[in-house]
């Protein structure tokens, strides 16, 4: 990976890169990823000195799985990790009952990733990090981001302990305590989804196996302690509850002892620790998602419960949408008023998400069809137009993701892997350079999800314009510089 150093930032006025991604996790660098493959000069600046070393979010859901097969990590996310293994209840050293934490779900041709995948969160920045490197984009650390100033040109990111990196556009995506998010005075609205402390370590522990997530139910006066095998590693996460206004103990004996005091274990059983902190669950969203030329994404823009695995996969995301965008503004090919559908798009996914979080916490539902993040869209988007007279309830409409499929013998998230937009033209004709000499063409007769119709997809997967004939499919593309 490449470092960069403090002395080759802040050159005057003169932009020294095109966008300013802040925070390494995975929202930054799947930002980072996106725009190095659309050959936008961006950095990433990192207040650490490494790579986040926990395990925190390590599940990743269907849709975002999609994601990493478009940005070219899906294989190495899959050799990383594994799926989510069956829950195991156990009471008085005995186990007493098996737990399925999510809804069954096969994979169709529709949707090839059908279920959760296991990954910890330090895995799958190293990851990314080494698609960022391997694309020629670069990770700048112990550059922490204690302010930011723009005026109608740039944006200038000002350093601790001193000096400043300037850029075209900036994405604050450091977190729930964001930085940047408070120095441009954006507030967050929300609620302590629960007020009870939660110790969340990653440790190597003997006397478990691996093939089960180990549950000790609370009792004579124990709070929950979940135990689960880290996929692809040798480690387990621990993670327990605490009763409201407790301390937590997060030194390593600490850790011991809770693991001890809830479960048949010994603390010696406890052989390392390796990482440790603590959390209380709230959900809580951003009041905007952008200021001027600064946008924010991720943690810094959303706050969810683990339960669910909502809060990871939505911030990836949310730098998918946002990629393409800054890619085509800079490169001139669409107006900027491109970048305003970012917040528009985002910020009610978000809080659709955030309340599904919040729900499965509290029990209210399971870890079903929604949390798989499939049916999100964008159907009232003002980049979407659905300009047919009829569509069948089920098929696939202007806004929606786009399925995989095979039409004519391509396999369709083939065609669409990469950062271009692609037609399909299905049972409907669609003339040689409809929408340009870039936007290739996969034509074929009907098909089960779609129907018949023209549908141009978005670089992010998503139905942006769909019609029975080419009638607008020019002005539309237009909006976006696709035109020949």
């Amino acid at each position: 990976m490449n470092v960069t150093d403090t002395h080759a930032l802040g050159r005057g006025d003169a932009p020294d890169t095109d966008v300013l991604i802040v925070g390494a996790g995975p929202t930054g660098l799947a930002l980072g990823v996106d725009l190095a493959r659309r050959g936008v000069d961006a950095l990433v600046l990192e207040a650490a000195g490494e790579l986040f070393p926990g395990s925190r979010g390590k599940g990743f859901q269907p849709r975002t799985m999609e994601v990493f097969d478009d940005l070219g990590v899906v294989d190495a996310i899959h050799a990383a990790g594994g799926t989510y293994p069956v829950g195991m209840v156990w009471k008085n050293g005995e186990r007493v009952g098996e737990h399925h934490m999510f809804d069954p779900a096969e994979p169709s041709e529709d949707s090839p990733y059908n279920r959760a995948w296991m990954v910890p969160q330090w895995r799958t920045q190293e990851i990314l990090a080494a698609r960022l490197a391997e694309l020629g984009g670069e990770v700048a650390f112990h550059r922490e981001v204690v302010g930011v100033t723009q005026d109608e040109s740039g944006v200038t990111a000002h350093l601790a302990p001193g000096g400043t990196v300037r850029a075209r556009y900036l994405v604050a995506a450091d977190g729930g305590r964001s930085a940047v998010r408070r120095a441009l005075g954006i507030g967050m609205t929300g609620e302590t989804v629960d007020p009870s402390p939660t110790l969340v370590a990653d440790v190597r522990i003997n006397g478990l196996d691996r093939d089960n997530w180990h549950v000790f139910p609370p009792g004579d006066g124990a709070e929950l302690l979940a135990v689960c095998p880290l996929a692809g590693t040798e480690d387990f996460q621990v993670m327990a509850r605490f009763p409201e206004g407790a301390h937590v103990d997060t030194s390593a004996d600490g850790v011991r002892k809770v693991v001890a005091e809830r479960s048949h274990l010994a603390a010696e059983d406890v052989t390392e620790v390796r990482w440790v902190s603590d959390f209380r669950p709230r959900a809580a969203l951003a009041d905007r998602f952008r200021a001027g030329r600064v946008f924010i994404a991720g943690d810094a823009a959303h706050v969810h419960s683990p339960a669910g695995g909502q809060g990871l996969n939505t911030s990836v995301q949310d730098a998918y949408n946002l990629g393409w965008k800054l890619g085509a503004v800079l490169s001139g090919s669409a107006p900027a008023a491109l970048l305003d559908s970012y917040e528009e798009e985002r910020r009610p996914i978000a809080a659709r998400m955030l309340n599904l979080s919040t729900a499965v916490h509290r029990g209210e539902v399971r870890r079903g069809g929604a949390t798989r993040q499939l049916g999100i869209g964008y159907r009232d988007s003002s980049l979407t137009a659905e300009t047919r007279g009829a569509v069948g309830e089920d098929a696939v409409r202007a806004g929606d993701r786009a399925p995989d499929g095979r039409v004519a013998d391509v396999r369709l998230f083939d065609a669409f892997r990469g950062p271009h937009w692609t037609l399909l033209a299905l049972g409907a004709d669609a003339p040689d350079g409809a929408v340009g000499p870039a936007v290739p063409v996969v034509r074929g007769g009907a098909h089960g999800a779609y129907g018949t119709g023209l549908f141009l997809v978005r670089p992010d997967g998503y139905v942006g314009w769909a019609g029975d004939t080419p009638e607008g499919l020019g002005e539309y593309a237009g909006r976006f510089g696709l035109g020949g």
